[in-house]
């Protein structure tokens, strides 16, 4: 009796110091250290957790279960809360207690609408017979370089136009920076003279919202709202304000904003400066998609050159992504931003009254603001002349597909499909005849060739077809290719980057890919009725323009089902 009782005592005493202890898995000094080192003087704030997940990440290789219970303990988070947020994010590998890191090098492969109409399947399929365990071959959604289709990453270095051999000849894994406009040279061709004219008062606030206005500039992100009216209305709200500025372009087809990062990056700079100040926004933060390392350094470089040069900016806070379409949603990058998971916020209230930490927030696409500075400098007629009647402005057109010449075409707003093809991309590739077109990326819907003098604006005819323009990605399709094969491939990328929130969205995209994907007749009942629920009771965007390519697929091409 004697020895169970002192066996008893200590197993009490045992689950009493066990009791003291937090609950789940206990932080080890080492990693506390390691996390700290690589974290540096980064202020411990729940709105840099992303950040702070990118440096380990970037250190490591990937996110050990031991690093992100350290992390957690230095932001003063539950361990749930840090896990949640980095299984988010596609780009975040995170490797559990037992399990193998991966490799050391990854090869990302683009699957997405144009690079598989170029062979990305065959292209993953070789890469994967010919690489061992040493290296992983990764398919993943549109990188934003469509128009070098197939598309790849070797580590962070882009590969365009890209074949087995041309991936084996690579030498290095860091990003390869294009020649650009530095702060020096825009600085020297008249740069920064609108912003100086808004911060001496030669022009005020309220006339240069009147310039805007009347030049018709919209909001070229895709959903196309008037960007005069927009400073209006976040002024009118009471501060502190904030800009955002959207560079998560993960929509297949769009690369236009990495067009103009990658070659006038300060056009974007000083329209951002120039929106801040006349709206009276206290920061500016830009979130910048991980797929654009190249953009990522260009960006830092300039930011910091403006910071030295002496002018009188307002600050600017650069943010990474982590591989999450759905941040592209206005909302949903604010909740990133803040350090949370991308989640589209249920609206009203709209951003532009509780935006960013709960304050008014403008925001704004890349290329909306970089033509700002040419807009005050020469005048709302200069700007709206450019389009076509009815179309004021010009547009950047992100085109892609079965063209001769692919890339970013400069045109006026409302030039139709027909006329990028044949003015500016030097007509169809050889041996294609011209099909279908997306004119709005994955969620403009797919329209046949018939439609090809509809004017590439927003609402209008192209709104009467049940399409959008939204980003102005244009992919065009042949002959040669199956419109039932490129809607799943579509749906299959909804389904990939739906958030999960809504169950018509999250369970929808699935099935509708069942439904497309099945053997014998379409249930052309089921499609419709699923549609209709996606698109009444999804939260945002996504689910509900997820079904326009479907509805398409079932009126106009009928003799590819």
């Amino acid at each position: 009796m004697a020895i169970t009782t002192i066996i008893d005592q200590k197993s009490d005493q045992s689950r009493r110091r066990k009791s003291r202890l937090p609950k789940g898995r206990q932080v080890g000094d080492a990693d506390l250290e390691s996390v700290a080192r690589i974290l540096g003087d980064m202020p411990r704030r729940r709105d840099l957790l992303i950040e702070a997940l990118h440096l380990i990440q970037d250190d490591q290789g990937h996110l050990s279960a031991g690093y992100l219970a350290a992390l957690a303990d230095l932001f003063r988070l539950s361990q749930v809360e840090v896990y949640e947020v980095a299984s988010f994010y596609h780009h975040f590998d995170i490797v559990k207690e037992g399990q193998k890191p991966p490799p050391a090098t990854t090869i990302r492969v683009c699957d997405s609408i144009a690079c598989m109409m170029a062979g990305a399947e065959n292209l993953i399929n070789d890469l994967k017979s010919s690489h061992g365990e040493k290296v992983r071959i990764q398919p993943v959604p549109c990188i934003g370089r469509c128009a070098n289709a197939p598309a790849a990453q070797f580590g962070k270095r882009a590969v365009d136009d890209a074949t087995p051999e041309k991936i084996a000849a690579m030498t290095s894994i860091d990003p390869e920076i294009p020649d650009y406009e530095t702060f020096d040279a825009y600085r020297g061709g008249g740069g920064y003279g609108a912003l100086e004219a808004i911060q001496s008062g030669r022009m005020t606030a309220d006339e240069a919202i009147t310039i805007m206005s009347d030049a018709g500039l919209r909001g070229l992100g895709g959903a196309g709202f008037p960007a005069g009216r927009k400073w209006s209305i976040v002024r009118g709200f009471d501060g502190p304000r904030f800009l955002t500025i959207n560079g998560d372009e993960g929509e297949p087809g769009t690369f236009k904003d990495r067009f103009w990062l990658e070659s006038q990056p300060h056009r974007m700079l000083e329209g951002a400066q120039i929106a801040a100040r006349v709206v009276g926004c206290e920061k500016i933060y830009i979130y910048m998609r991980d797929e654009y390392p190249a953009v990522l350094e260009i960006l830092q470089r300039e930011m910091a050159a403006l910071d030295h040069a002496g002018i009188d900016i307002i600050p600017m806070e650069l943010r990474r992504g982590a591989g999450a379409y759905i941040c592209g949603e206005e909302s949903a990058m604010l909740e990133s931003i803040e350090g949370k998971r991308g989640l589209p916020r249920h609206r009203p209230p709209y951003i532009a009254e509780v935006g960013l930490f709960g304050r008014p927030t403008l925001n704004h696409n890349v290329e909306t603001l970089s033509w700002v500075p040419d807009i005050l400098t020469n005048g709302a007629q200069w700007f709206a002349s450019k389009g076509k009647p009815d179309h004021p402005g010009v547009r950047s057109y992100s085109v892609s597909g079965r063209v001769k010449k692919p890339g970013v075409v400069i045109a006026p707003a409302g030039t139709s499909v027909n006329e990028l093809i044949d003015n500016f991309c030097g007509g169809m590739a050889e041996g294609h005849a011209f099909k279908a077109y997306l004119p709005g990326g994955a969620s403009g819907g797919i329209l046949p060739a018939s439609l090809g003098d509809v004017p590439l604006d927003f609402g209008g005819q192209l709104a009467e077809e049940g399409a959008f323009v939204g980003s102005h990605a244009v992919v065009v399709l042949s002959d040669k290719d199956n419109i039932k094969k490129a809607v799943i491939n579509l749906m299959k990328f909804f389904e990939h980057e739906s958030c999960g929130q809504c169950t018509p969205c999250r369970s929808g995209t699935e099935k509708m890919v069942k439904l497309l994907s099945a053997p014998g007749p379409l249930d052309e009942q089921t499609i419709g009725d699923l549609e209709a629920v996606m698109r009444d009771a999804s939260i945002c965007g996504l689910g509900q323009a997820a079904p326009n390519p479907v509805a398409h697929l079932l009126k106009h091409f009928r003799d590819d089902l």
